[in-house]
């Protein structure tokens, strides 16, 4: 395995979870070039999932969220360079920076993650609409938490039940799907949040658009498809994200729902690649193109890109899993749940502590799990192995994973 030129330069655009650990694992991978990552946020790159829990609820300040301390940057001879990438110049390998300083690649890592979708609704800009991606977000909303009598929620996803179940105070959250998180998430899992949120005084609307937000400056209600209106002097808009992508277009890179790649995370540029939420990728699990929103996909797809750039290159094939905390539920996702056709529930769910296994075509595809970490960690096993359980070798194990997993072990 070589480890990359002295003379050569790796140019990170982006400075969250991919962008940072794209770095440190060129310097872990031994890269002893030239390593510049260049993030729009001041200050050293921070992990995003406690901005919607602990940090938004106070029990987490700004220096647990660093990835790393100040120093770490130095020692490892890793440049942080404050700014935005503008545009990138193929033929000459270079990219220029809003600030227009111009800097040169080698190798350009694409981490330019994605931004959050726009309510497309008049009153959208009002005073009192906020969104959560960034640290600033998460300060502008507990602040903003502090001083609010009546808080609404448009979005039923990972992002706007987290941020209600970290509120502190009864709020309303509106979905326009027929089920909370529809998009990553089983009918019977979707149904025990509603519960779970209900029960913790939140109301959830279903198969309710918003039309409109209405105030004289600032927020004062949301209008629903039927008419009504919510009285909401703060709205928090979570309707998905967006890759962000006009760098990779600019470029003259293809896009299609993310910046597409190969199986080694490369662009049809041989020394560009993508990772993380902008990019599409063709994901072994799936059986398709997928971009992912995860912390597992950015940080997996970082270290491939650092392998293939310190020549041990591999196709990416991590496993996907996911996590969320919502009131007294952790709720762990092994698999993409998608077209599944059968599944069977375990566990105990009136206590709170149950999987739902999901099925295609007799092959397992995903299990989530409540509250039970044991059958999340067998599931990640039982994924890593090279056959897929079926649904019938499941049944004779009575659908305990953790029971399968060790007769597999004694066979």
């Amino acid at each position: 395995m070589t480890t990359g030129s002295s003379s050569e330069t790796v140019l990170v655009a982006g400075g969250g979870q991919s962008g940072f650990q794209a770095a440190a694992s060129l310097r872990d991978k031994g890269f002893t070039g030239r390593v510049v990552l260049v993030g729009d946020e001041p200050g050293v790159p921070y992990q995003r999932p406690p901005l919607s829990k602990a940090y938004l609820k106070g029990t987490a300040g700004e220096e647990q969220l660093r990835l790393r301390p100040e120093d770490f940057f130095a020692e490892k001879g890793i440049e942080l360079v404050p700014g935005r990438v503008a545009s990138v110049d193929r033929a000459a390998s270079r990219v220029v920076l809003e600030s227009g300083e111009e800097l040169a690649y080698d190798h350009l890592v694409l981490a330019t993650g994605a931004r959050n979708r726009v309510l497309p609704v008049p009153g959208a800009d009002l005073d009192g609409v906020l969104m959560l991606r960034t640290r600033d977000d998460a300060d502008r909303l507990r602040s903003s938490l502090e001083r609010a009598s009546n808080v609404v929620v448009i979005g039923g996803g990972f992002i706007g039940l987290e941020f209600a179940s970290h509120a502190g105070r009864p709020v309303t959250v509106v979905e326009a799907q027929d089920r909370l998180l529809a998009r990553v998430a089983s009918p019977e899992v979707s149904e025990f949040f509603k519960e779970l949120h209900e029960k913790a005084g939140h109301t959830v609307l279903l198969g309710t658009g918003v039309t409109a937000l209405h105030g004289d400056g600032h927020v004062s209600s949301v209008e629903l498809a039927d008419g009504s209106r919510l009285p909401a002097d703060l709205v928090v808009v979570a309707v998905g994200v967006v890759p962000e992508t006009t760098l990779a277009s600019q470029a003259g890179l293809t896009v299609t729902n993310g910046v597409v790649v190969d199986e080694h995370l490369r662009t049809e540029d041989s020394k560009i690649f993508a990772i993380g939420d902008c990019a599409n990728f063709p994901c072994v699990h799936a059986g398709a193109a997928t971009r992912l929103e995860s912390v597992q996909n950015a940080v997996d797809q970082a270290r491939c890109v650092a392998a293939a750039i310190t020549g041990d290159a591999a196709p990416y094939d991590s496993l996907p899993w996911f996590w969320t905390d919502q009131t007294d539920a952790k709720l762990q996702i092994v698999g993409i749940l998608a077209n599944a056709d059968q599944t069977v529930v375990t566990g105990d769910r009136a206590e709170g502590r149950f999987s739902v296994l999901s099925f295609r075509d007799g092959v397992l595809i995903a299990v989530e799990s409540v509250n039970r970490p044991p059958d999340h960690i067998a599931a990640r096993r039982l994924f890593t192995a090279e056959l897929r359980p079926s649904y019938a070798d499941l049944e004779a194990s009575s659908f305990d994973l953790k029971a399968h997993v060790k007769s597999r072990s004694a066979a």
